[in-house]
């Protein structure tokens, strides 16, 4: 009686890597969204997004203060 109770083990893996698998249109999607984000983030962020705030102070105590002065001035 027990037999006919047991289900096999939910596994997320298996289910994502039979859902890749299965893709056609897809697997193109996702390869356009992974090569956006690798423009984004590794080509456009230093020029667009400079670390500002480097060149605004050197150690971590200027860099607080600057920040507080900036939050308190505003």
């Amino acid at each position: 009686m027990e037999a006919e109770n047991i289900r096999p083990k939910f596994n997320f893996f298996t289910m994502f890597r039979d859902g890749f698998r299965g893709m056609t249109l897809g697997k193109t999607l996702w390869m356009l969204v992974i090569i956006k984000l690798i423009i984004m983030f590794l080509i456009l962020k230093p020029f667009f997004f400079p670390n500002f705030l480097n060149s605004q102070a050197k150690t971590d105590e200027d860099k607080a203060d600057y920040v507080r002065e900036q939050l308190i001035n505003r």
